[in-house]
């Protein structure tokens, strides 16, 4: 019975995937909605691949990082110059720039191990000014003055880098590895004493929150015509963390829906930054006061699907007993 559901469930997100890709295609091509609602649109789903990636570091392993906009950043880039230097096709580009991304998140992940807390987030939070400030100065990729970029980035490329993204940090959370890197983030000394990896499992939660994040900036750079390193200071990691934290640490759910929530809100404040932040800030006391564990805590949506099947197969199981 539960192979049974669980093959179910497969079928049907596959079917909601599909049905949410081709009502975004008709409502693009047709022209239904215009270009603030298109670029809102591309935007929710890059801002849900940077939560979703950043959920593997912060919610699933426990390492605090707010460095993220500085993956980003390499991934931008790096796809950038392959598609305006190198004339290489937009895929190859933003497999690149995932690559250089999860190479950068080697480079801080295998150093920083011996941090946690606040001490990691410092270092992380260097690494991402690093970036910012070493693209400051290189003429290469136009410095302060940014560089420009093809408008490459369509309803395709977005929505099936989106797919992939949840499909893969899914099936990694709920693999071996996965409970692993979860073990790390309830007790890290009790998961070493278990004989689990615990560098292993941290190094390989950065490589592939970073690469994703490289993917995400990818797609980032190539909706715009240009690319400034101010668009990936410490604000930008900070929107990134608030996906994570106002959805609940450790739920990828609560991660997709808080980048969905404030995506939109961002959207129609934009003309308003300072707006913005006050009721950014406002939302985390409130959230913080009343609910700690975030809109969904630890748990994933699909849990209160699967609890309301089994109460009714419950009942059908009770009725058929009392009938007998």
């Amino acid at each position: 019975m539960a192979n049974i559901n669980r093959k179910k469930g497969f079928w049907l997100s596959i079917v909601l995937a599909l049905a949410v890709y081709v009502v975004g295609q008709v409502l693009i091509s047709g022209e239904i909605l215009n270009s603030f609602y298109i670029n809102t649109l591309f935007f929710m789903a890059i801002n849900i691949i940077l939560a979703v990636s950043l959920h593997l570091i912060i919610g699933i392993t426990g390492q605090f990082s707010i460095g993220h906009a500085g993956f980003l950043a390499v991934g931008a880039y790096a796809s950038a110059i392959f598609t305006m230097k190198l004339q290489m096709p937009f895929g190859v580009a933003l497999l690149v720039g995932g690559l250089a991304a999860a190479v950068a998140g080697l480079i801080i992940g295998i150093p920083s191990l011996r941090l946690k807390g606040d001490y990691l987030a410092i270092a992380t939070l260097g690494f991402g000014e690093i970036v910012r400030i070493f693209l400051l100065n290189v003429d290469y990729v136009g410095g302060a003055s940014g560089m420009q970029v093809s408008h490459l980035t369509d309803w395709t490329w977005v929505f099936a880098c989106l797919l992939v993204t949840i499909i893969v940090i899914v099936n990694f959370t709920n693999s071996t590895h996965g409970r692993a890197c979860i073990s790390i983030r309830e007790n890290e000394i009790a998961a070493d004493a278990m004989g689990i990896n615990t560098t292993y499992y941290k190094v390989a939660a950065f490589v592939i929150g970073s690469f994703f994040a490289g993917i995400a900036g990818g797609l980032y750079a190539h909706n715009f015509y240009i690319i400034q390193p101010t668009n990936f200071g410490f604000l930008k990691s900070f929107d990134i963390l608030i996906f994570v934290v106002l959805g609940g640490l450790g739920s990828m759910s609560g991660a997709v829906i808080a980048a969905i929530l404030l995506t939109i809100v961002s959207a129609f404040l934009q003309d308003y930054p300072e707006t913005r932040m006050i009721i950014y800030s406002l939302v985390l006391v409130v959230m913080m006061i009343y609910r700690p564990k975030g809109l969904m805590g630890t748990k994933e949506i699909t849990q209160f699907f699967t609890k309301k099947r089994q109460g009714i197969e419950g009942g059908e199981s009770d009725g058929k007993h009392t009938a007998a």
